[in-house]
């Protein structure tokens, strides 16, 4: 993995997160079904951003972009909703949050920045 590829490092930081995050809602709480939505989505931003970053075109690559950022949004919504039904606690919950939509904004700016580029001066 490169040192110096930002979105590759946060993405796969925050899979690691709700992988351990998942772990601990199955062994303590009991909880399945919302952590494994939790899991497929928190966990597929980074992969998405690894194909991403494999792609074999600028639409490839913009297309590979817009899911991760779908996810991303995925995630906000699973989070919110493990918070609201008393299975994360509100710390956590900020913790995590925060970083999902940090997964947003990044995603966000590079696929806007793939647009501006893709278009015709």
């Amino acid at each position: 993995m490169k040192s110096d590829n930002t979105v590759q490092i946060k993405s796969y930081a925050f899979a690691v997160r709700i992988v351990k995050l998942c772990q601990h809602l199955a062994d303590t709480r009991k909880e399945y079904v919302l952590s494994r939505q939790l899991l497929k989505s928190g966990t597929s931003i980074g992969a998405n951003i690894e194909e991403a970053i494999g792609a074999q075109s600028r639409p490839d690559f913009a297309a590979k972009m817009t899911i991760a950022y779908k996810e991303a949004r995925e995630t906000c919504y699973w989070l919110r909703l493990l918070r609201d039904t008393d299975y994360l606690p509100p710390a956590d919950f900020d913790s995590l949050h925060g970083d999902a939509e940090e997964q947003c904004r990044i995603v966000a700016a590079i696929q806007k920045t793939v647009k501006s580029n893709s278009e015709p001066a």
